[in-house]
């Protein structure tokens, strides 16, 4: 890939906005396609089983397509299955299997909002983790001013703050499975090429999880053409967010590029206002938008100038 062209200012803006895009269909899309594989709210193992076959085949496309444009069979150097495995486990198993049975006991506003911790756990981690992409002042002033953001986006009237650990505490798992991911991803493209990365740690997982959901007697039935459109766009979604998103973090400093991980309940909330019929279109989304860009721009400015210095 080239790398001048995942560093450039305004094609990091347009590619994170698509991923986040995508990944914000994803929870309309997913609710629609349960209804679709009439998957029933308390199936845990149906909602895996569900998971891991798109996964499966999000990792599938990517090698696929890496295998297509290099002209040859890719697969993974024996020095890079560790980075693979260890990314794989944390960033699809552990992250989605947390995430699915979170929702099992939250509702969709509160684990919207507290996913979205994530977020700072990856500035966090990034501050420990590499010496470029340290925490700063302005740093932590944008991450409040999105994180604000979302939360005024997701908040309903009556939301119950109560914490329960096989909801609440879950979701905090994935979160931070999330962020540390971000930062697993960042070592090993350093030294692998992060398209292959992302295919094989995509397609792994989802078999992994396939087989646990399997495991515990998760079934799906005989899904019509409709079903089989919305398994094949949910893998799209999956195989091309992940393939830009770990090229963005491979050129460029964590905390950079996951702050616009703000952006993902914000188009969830949006798309599913068009795909679903909610009513968001109102003064509190859009004054969420504004402040979740606002974060997105103090943070990005103050990267600039520590470039600079």
């Amino acid at each position: 890939m080239n790398k001048n062209f995942f560093t450039k200012p305004l094609n990091i803006l347009l590619l994170a906005i698509v991923s986040t895009a995508l990944w914000g269909s994803a929870i309309p899309v997913i609710k629609i396609g349960y209804e679709a594989y009439q998957i029933e709210g308390n199936d845990v193992a149906s909602k895996l089983l569900f998971a891991g076959i798109r996964f499966f085949f999000a990792g599938l496309i990517v090698v696929i397509y890496d295998c297509i444009v290099k002209k040859k069979i890719v697969v993974p150097r024996k020095d890079e299955w560790g980075g693979i495995l260890g990314l794989s486990a944390v960033q699809t198993v552990f992250e989605y299997i947390f995430f699915y049975l979170s929702l099992t006991y939250l509702s969709g506003v509160k684990g919207s909002i507290l996913n979205s911790i994530g977020n700072f756990f990856a500035v966090i981690l990034a501050h420990f983790a590499f010496t470029n992409d340290k925490l700063t002042v302005k740093k932590i002033v944008g991450c409040i001013l999105g994180f604000g953001g979302v939360v005024l986006c997701c908040f309903e009237q009556g939301m119950d703050f109560s914490f329960k650990f096989q909801g609440d505490g879950f979701i905090l798992i994935a979160a931070f499975c999330f962020a540390l991911g971000s930062v697993i991803t960042k070592k090993v493209t350093a030294k692998s090429e992060s398209v292959m990365v992302t295919g094989y740690q995509l397609g792994i997982g989802g078999i992994i999880i396939m087989i646990i959901g399997l495991a515990f007697g998760g079934h799906i039935k005989a899904p019509d053409v409709s079903a089989v459109f919305i398994m094949v766009y949910l893998s799209l979604l999956s195989s091309v967010a992940f393939t830009v998103w770990a090229a963005l973090l491979k050129y460029n400093p964590v905390g950079k590029i996951s702050i616009y991980c703000f952006l993902n309940p914000v188009f969830g909330v949006i798309l599913s206002g068009v795909l679903l019929g909610e009513d968001i279109f109102n003064i509190r989304s859009l004054i969420s938008l504004l402040l979740v860009s606002l974060g997105i721009y103090i943070v990005n400015a103050t990267i600039g100038k520590e470039k600079k210095a």
